[in-house]
């Protein structure tokens, strides 16, 4: 792991660029650790790792199918961690799952975990605001940056509640629904990105519902960056392997670059 997010993502912002975040499934395939590594190569800024949960209410199809086919194959939380702390990523990594995840593990020995493990951030996303405390204490403790996400529905007052507790960045919601490749990006997804940006300097970055690098730019041109994660899981189901995914992730990070030149 190098440095925290929000250190990785100012830098980004600061020299002009906008971030891209990349989700891929914890231990979906034997190859995961060099699709990790190819991933960053091909220039994402922070990489997600998805821990698989059996019941996940935030994911669309294409996740829930890779996180069935990690769990088929073994994939844990404590093996997922085990992988990371041996890997040598040149970028920060975050991981994505349930809070049932963490409190099964009990939340001082899952922050604690991801510490030890080079993990600098943390997404719950059925974690709400009001119920953050316990966690986010915790997480600060371990040095794990506990990033919350602001859906489009919160008013000004909600979303600076959000942003102020929020640490690495804010996850702004680009639409009401799963994850998941949609044919034209949400008006809904820039609209949130704005908002966000008029109520905080902490970097915004839109997920969800952004499968092409044409969505990426029109999303990342109202906020500093977003995160892609259902067509990067869609390529590591696919044969294509660990180039192949890195190939997709070159595509979105060329794109944003061209935007910013």
């Amino acid at each position: 792991m190098s440095g925290t997010v929000e250190e990785a993502l100012r830098a980004r912002r600061e020299a002009g660029g906008k971030s891209l975040v990349i989700y891929v499934t914890g231990a979906l395939n034997d190859d995961f650790e060099t699709t990790v590594l190819a991933v960053a190569a091909a220039g994402a800024d922070v990489i997600e790792i998805g821990i698989p949960f059996s019941d996940p209410v935030m994911d669309g199809p294409v996740i829930q199918e890779a996180n069935e086919k990690a769990l088929k194959g073994g994939a844990t939380p404590a093996n997922i961690l085990s992988r990371l702390q041996r890997l040598e990523v040149e970028v920060p990594l975050v991981v994505m799952t349930y809070y049932n995840i963490a409190a099964h593990m009990g939340l001082e020995r899952f922050a604690q975990s991801l510490a030890k493990a080079g993990v600098a951030g943390c997404i719950l996303p059925d974690m709400p605001l009001e119920e953050t405390a316990d966690w986010a204490a915790v997480a600060d403790a371990a040095g794990v940056e506990t990033i919350l996400l602001a859906a489009p529905t919160g008013d000004d007052a909600r979303l600076t509640a959000v942003s102020e507790r929020s640490r690495g960045f804010i996850y702004g919601v680009g639409l009401l629904g799963v994850t998941g490749v949609r044919s034209e990006l949400a008006s809904s997804a820039t609209e949130i990105a704005r908002r966000l940006k008029s109520l905080t300097d902490l970097p915004v970055l839109i997920g969800v519902g952004i499968g092409t690098p044409e969505q990426a730019v029109e999303a990342a041109a109202a906020g500093d960056g977003v995160v892609v994660g259902t067509a990067v899981v869609a390529r590591m189901l696919s044969p294509e392997g660990p180039q192949g995914v890195a190939a997709l992730v070159k595509d979105f990070r060329e794109a944003l670059d061209a935007s910013c030149a």
